[in-house]
C-alpha cells in the first residue's frame, strides 16, 4: 500500500490509524532516510497507544521501554548497530513475547531478521506549502507493507481505515 502525507500532523494521523489495530506481540519495521519521519511516527504511536512518557529517538541507547494503558511499547533503533550479534542483545524477541509492541527504527539494516512485522517505509517526496504564506514542507511517500503473516489479515481493514484520512496510491 502507498500513500502521500503532507505534514507532521498526517504522519501522526497514520500512527494514530496503525494503533487502533496493534495487538501484543505485533512488530512494525519502520525505514527511511534521516529526518523522513520515523520518530514522529513512533511518537504519534505512543501517544495513541496512551504512553505519556516523552518518546525520544534511542539512537544512542538502542531501546527505550514505554509503559501505556493498553501495552507495552518498545522503541529500537538500529541505525547505530554495529554488529548482528547486538540484534540478539537487545531481547527483542523476548519483549514481543511479553506480549508488548515493538516498533524498530532503521529496522532494514538487518533485513528479514526481524522476522514478522508490518513494514512501513518514508521517503522523501516533493515541497508542499501548507497555506499561502505559510511554512513550507516536503511530503512523504510512505510504502506499507506486511512481512510475515502477522499483519495480513489486518491489511483490508487497514486500507479501509487509511482511505479515510488519506489519498491511498495504490493498494497491493
Amino acid at each position: 500500500m502507498k500513500l502521500r502525507i503532507d505534514s507532521l500532523g498526517q504522519t501522526e494521523t497514520l500512527a494514530r490509524i496503525i494503533a487502533k489495530l496493534v495487538r501484543p506481540r505485533d512488530m512494525i519495521v519502520l525505514s527511511g532516510e534521516m529526518g523522513a519521519g520515523k520518530t514522529t511516527f513512533t511518537q504519534g504511536l505512543g501517544k495513541a497507544m496512551g504512553v505519556t512518557e516523552t518518546i525520544t529517538s534511542p539512537t544512542f541507547n538502542l531501546l527505550h521501554n514505554y509503559r501505556s494503558r493498553r501495552l507495552a511499547l518498545h522503541h529500537a533503533d538500529l541505525f547505530r548497530l554495529e554488529r548482528t550479534g547486538e540484534l540478539v542483545d537487545l531481547g527483542l524477541d523476548e519483549l514481543q513475547d511479553a506480549g508488548g509492541v515493538v516498533v524498530v527504527e532503521w529496522g532494514d539494516v538487518v533485513g528479514d531478521e526481524l522476522g514478522d512485522a508490518l513494514v512501513v517505509s518514508f521517503s522523501h517526496g516533493d515541497a508542499v506549502i501548507d497555506e499561502p504564506g505559510e511554512q513550507t514542507t516536503e511530503s512523504r511517500l510512505i510504502t506499507i507493507e506486511p512481512r510475515g503473516a502477522q499483519w495480513l489479515g489486518r491489511m483490508q481493514k487497514l486500507g479501509d481505515e487509511l482511505s479515510r484520512s488519506f489519498k491511498v496510491l495504490a493498494r497491493g
